[in-house]
């Protein structure tokens, strides 16, 4: 970090200023401001596509001690998909035996804006009573110009509700994650904003994952003859996504086993009827407590997601495709964190069973996803 101190504002929407100071490259950038609660994982935090058009706040006090590395990033191409990133201290050393680089290297590299000496506990404060609100980061000579304007600026940018983020994060070309070791199964995985653990995930147990963009139509995956397919995690509002509903139910109808996470969770749900609502500040961390409602067994759960279903713990309901169940709520707050069809042929979770980073409570669901296309895979003789 350089020991000359640039000033820097984070401005939210409704007027409240928090002054610090500029790290990471110069300039200005829009976003809505979230917050994290996790205590490590900001590699994989910056790097998840989920985060695309935020400006993301750590209430972890110090972050940048264990540098950059080239292993742990989420997304497909290496790329930092956060807008700016808002902290307390900067770590003056990097200590982590796979570090290449610092956290500020990098973000200069990516030309990613970053706010440091921020009062991140008032800030989390501000968003936990008014929600997840529109802000900028401005550095330097920005940073000293008239609130109103700046203000003003912070507004004008698109709202998250009604945002449709998929397409701009989705591959634009299929491609493939080769199984390890013998094959067993082939996985088509829609990228909805799709972190790299996951296929990672697939992998170890034999399945060769084709990744395709969002929307690709349902003709073009049975092509592949997939024994299941995957919906992943992915940004923006849920009730933009139309056309992957239509396709999912395609593919429920078709009797091909189905998985999803996070954004994949919600538009599982709406191709079930439900619908979706934004919530106030989200889910974001890597602590979150969730309560299987088919076991009783709580599970510690990594999480980002700004929107949820609308439905009630336990609830059963009817479907085009059989009876559907909220098989999972979060403990802090009774949101919906998943649903499934009662004959376990389509499931879904709100949170991310890869745990990169985070707890690996979660992580036999991939398990579960095997004995699904065991027992369901329409190539089985």
């Amino acid at each position: 970090m350089s020991n000359t101190k640039i000033p820097a504002v984070l401005v939210f929407g409704d007027g409240k200023v928090f002054p610090g100071y500029s790290f990471g490259a110069q300039g200005e950038v829009f976003g809505e401001a979230v917050f994290t609660t996790a205590m490590t994982g900001y590699q994989e935090t910056m790097t998840d596509p989920s985060y695309h058009r935020q400006i993301v706040v750590m209430t972890a006090p110090q972050i940048g001690n264990t540098g950059w590395n080239d292993e742990d990033n989420e997304s497909h191409d290496n790329r930092i998909w956060v807008a700016g990133l808002v902290i307390r201290d900067l770590s003056k050393r990097v200590s982590n035996w796979r570090a290449k680089r610092s956290l500020e290297d990098e973000m200069k590299t990516q030309d990613i804006t970053g706010i440091l000496g921020v009062d991140t506990r008032s800030v989390v404060r501000h968003l936990r009573n008014h929600g997840s609100i529109p802000a900028g980061i401005f550095t330097g000579d920005a940073a000293r110009g008239d609130v109103d304007k700046l203000v003003a600026k912070v507004n004008e940018q698109q709202s998250m509700a009604g945002a449709n983020l998929a397409a701009e994060v989705s591959t634009l070309e299929p491609y493939i994650i080769e199984a390890v070791g013998e094959k067993k199964y082939t996985v088509v995985a829609y990228d909805m904003g799709i972190k790299t653990a996951t296929p990672k995930h697939f992998a170890r147990r034999g399945i060769e994952t084709i990744v395709v963009p969002a929307n690709t139509a349902f003709e073009k995956i049975a092509a592949y003859n997939p024994d299941g397919v995957f919906i992943s995690n992915g940004p923006g509002d849920p009730a933009t996504a139309d056309e992957m509903v239509a396709i999912t139910r395609q593919i429920i109808a078709a009797k091909v086993p189905l998985f999803g996470i996070c954004f994949g969770n919600q538009i599982l749900g709406r191709a079930f009827g439900m619908q979706t609502y934004k919530l106030k500040f989200g889910h974001r961390g890597v602590n979150v407590p969730v309560k299987n409602h088919l076991t009783g067994k709580i599970d510690i759960t990594s999480q980002n997601h700004g929107f949820a279903l609308r439905a009630k713990a336990n609830e059963r309901f009817d479907t085009d495709f059989g009876p559907a169940l909220v098989t999972h709520t979060c403990l802090n707050d009774d949101v919906v964190e998943g649903v499934a069809l009662e004959n376990g042929m389509a499931y879904s979770v709100q949170y991310h069973p890869e745990s990169a980073a985070g707890p690996h409570d979660a992580n036999p669901l991939f398990d579960q996803f095997i004995d699904l296309m065991d027992n369901h895979s329409p190539n089985k003789k």
